[in-house]
């Protein structure tokens, strides 16, 4: 169960242009980023760490007040695989600072971007292990850009700087999770690091195998993509989306979630977090509806979870 999600959006907005120019993008490139891909402004925190991000967005968790002694995990989402220089551990900081001493805590970085759907498998899959109704998790997802390099993924999207703070438990009031499916394809581990001719078989087999994955997540809950009612993406970019929607059979954009995309960017593991507030808030989810969230990571994992939102 998502029993509660919360995001920290940071105040200070700059042109993803901006970015993109320090980067040494040419003008008929940074138009294709705004026009095609969607980007607009980045938002980019005034903290100096993750530490900080994580922590404005878990505080934000009304569920977490008076119910730390019920926290047994608390796992970090991460993208990339150092978030911080040694011996520090955003991880172990973040539950310090909320007095969760009891609870374990580790990051997940297999999965990169996707780690943070990861991140609440695995922490369902851990509670239900502890058989304890009452007991929670808490997910901790998005990171600070300390480079230059790492702000801009070529070809794909802008990095923003908003992080998600989630609340899992086995029970009680929340989304109920449906299913769950990921697909790691190796050929692809080089990442941005790919040559010329692997970046673009991997292009090719994208909207394929995200496709598949979605599709998997929704036949582990006996549903087909008609059943749902929104899906919440990774921020990459709106143009790769159309091929994905084409080869799940969507006519047209309307049950795609993009709106974030133009003002925050593509923030690491959050996104789909980050899409789920902005949904309810604009009411796009109601008890009852039936979405999927997404994730692509690179190296590359595409992961994909259903869930029916309740009250």
């Amino acid at each position: 169960m998502l029993r509660e999600i919360c995001g920290y959006w940071p105040e200070n907005s700059l042109p993803a242009r901006e970015f993109l120019q320090r980067s040494g993008f040419p003008e008929s490139r940074i138009k294709l980023y705004e026009r095609y891909f969607g980007f607009s402004r980045i938002r980019v925190s005034e903290e100096d760490d993750t530490t900080r991000q994580l922590l404005a967005a878990a505080r934000g968790l009304a569920g977490l007040r008076g119910n730390g002694h019920r926290v047994r995990y608390v796992l970090q989402g991460r993208t990339m695989p150092v978030g911080a220089p040694y011996p520090h551990s955003t991880v172990h900081q973040v539950r310090d600072a909320l007095g969760l001493h009891g609870a374990h805590a580790f990051c997940v970085t297999q999965h990169a971007c996707a780690s943070g759907l990861l991140a609440v498998e695995l922490a369902g899959r851990l509670l239900a292990a502890d058989g304890d109704p009452q007991a929670l998790a808490l997910v901790l997802t998005g990171e600070k850009v300390f480079t230059e390099g790492a702000r801009v993924i070529p070809d794909t999207g802008v990095m923003g700087e908003s992080a998600a703070a989630v609340l899992v438990g086995l029970s009680g009031p929340g989304d109920r999770l449906l299913g769950y499916a990921t697909q790691t394809c190796g050929a692809f581990e080089d990442g941005m690091d790919m040559t010329q001719e692997a970046a673009e078989a991997f292009q090719e087999v994208y909207p394929k195998v995200l496709a598949d994955v979605i599709r998997s997540a929704l036949a582990g809950a006996g549903l087909a993509i008609g059943d749902i009612d929104l899906i919440l993406p990774h921020n990459v970019n709106r143009l790769s989306w159309i091929p994905v929607l084409r080869e799940l059979g969507m006519r047209g954009a309307d049950r795609l979630f993009t709106e974030n995309i133009a003002e925050i960017g593509h923030c690491f593991g959050a996104d789909p977090f980050l899409n789920h507030v902005s949904a309810r808030e604009a009411g796009r989810l109601i008890p009852g509806s039936r979405y999927v969230m997404t994730a692509v990571g690179l190296g590359a994992t595409f992961s994909a979870m259903a869930f029916e939102h309740g009250k």
